[in-house]
């Protein structure tokens, strides 16, 4: 067999960070680091590590665990942000692109990143600006290989703070309507249905595993396919 894969995640704690916790449970193929400001719980039979620092220190990690790849599923909300534009750019643009400096200097390869579906430097939505200022800072960094995954609205469980204006009840709503939505959304449309994050994990993972070179993006239909190649590994004994 061969060695398995290094791989770094940042944003564990996260809807699909800890979707890809979860998957990599009893894979021989992958050895998973987590890097985080915060400790989580990890499941039941996880053979990882989960490093907690400050971000100011995340250098000195990616430095010391030396990955393969990284992951990244970083991203914070309008509401923890406190409706700042500066304090919401920091996390999903600056903290960003400073665990991407930080990974390219010390020698990953890979790199794989989430996103968001209509992502545009032209976008008059800021978080949507936002995202795709990233993209294409990304893109200037220098890796070998590049992924940029963007899902649309994402579906799962995800651990709500009210104390920490975490309770989205718009995003509640739409997931609820989601089926329905999906059915009615096809041709160019389909690219903003909504995915499990379960399945946005799969395919980072598949994502992660790939060798070639080059900067590729990918929607709702590559984001399924990329999931579903994703090898199937019995657990070890």
């Amino acid at each position: 067999m061969s060695d398995p894969v290094k791989i770094a995640l940042v944003g564990a704690t996260g809807m699909v960070g800890r979707a890809i916790v979860q998957a990599t449970t009893g894979r021989e193929d992958m050895r998973l680091t987590a890097i985080g400001r915060r400790e989580m719980k990890l499941p039941h039979g996880a053979r990882m590590e989960m490093f907690v620092a400050e971000p100011q220190q995340w250098d000195e990690v990616i430095e010391a665990v030396k990955p393969t790849v990284l992951i990244n599923a970083l991203g914070t909300t309008w509401n923890k942000s406190g409706k700042d534009e500066a304090a919401f750019r920091s996390v999903d643009h600056d903290l960003v692109m400073e665990v991407a400096r930080a990974a390219h200097r010390h020698g990953v390869a890979r790199f794989v990143s989430i996103s968001a579906i209509g992502a545009a430097l032209a976008s008059k939505n800021f978080y949507m600006r936002v995202k795709g200022e990233v993209e294409l800072d990304l893109a200037r960094v220098g890796f070998n290989r590049l992924d940029i995954v963007r899902p649309g609205l994402l579906r799962g469980s995800r651990h709500f703070n009210p104390r920490a204006g975490d309770l989205r009840i718009g995003e509640m709503a739409g997931r609820a309507a989601a089926p329905f939505m999906n059915l009615m959304l096809h041709g160019n449309f389909r690219q903003y249905r909504a995915i499990d994050a379960r399945i946005v994990a799969d395919a980072c993972l598949t994502l992660a595993l790939r060798k070639a070179g080059g900067k590729f993006a990918h929607d709702y239909d590559a984001i399924q396919r990329a999931a579903h190649a994703l090898p199937r590994i019995m657990p070890a004994n």
